[in-house]
């Protein structure tokens, strides 16, 4: 199971919630960015194994983040996540290179684990 993460979201509530949930399931949370800019560049520092991504960033989408990095080559799995529903993003979520969708909602590790399988 992928042991360190990265989450990047603009919510410091949510960023918060998901570390507390992440860490209480064996997950080590090695880093947190607000937005896309600072997300490109933790996720080039740390090296992290999962990358926990908004989807609704300020200065840039979530999907164009991952394109992003995946074009340069990260080993990082990168999870997209939203308050919205995944339906609403169509064919996005793999056309960007992420490894799936979980609403957040319904995070937890599991879900997460279940898309890096």
């Amino acid at each position: 199971m992928p042991q360190t993460v990265l989450i990047v979201d603009d919510h410091p509530s949510f960023r918060s919630t998901a570390k507390i949930l992440l860490e209480s399931e064996g997950f080590d949370v090695i880093g947190e960015a607000t937005d896309g800019a600072s997300a490109i560049e933790a996720i080039h520092r740390l090296g992290p194994e999962v990358v926990l991504l908004d989807v609704q960033l300020p200065d840039m989408d979530g999907f164009a983040v991952a394109r992003a990095v995946m074009a340069n080559g990260t080993k990082s799995a990168i999870v997209l996540t939203s308050s919205r529903d995944g339906a609403d993003f169509g064919s996005l979520v793999f056309e960007s290179g992420a490894r799936g969708f979980v609403p957040k909602g319904e995070l937890s590790g599991e879900a997460i684990t279940a898309l890096l399988r």
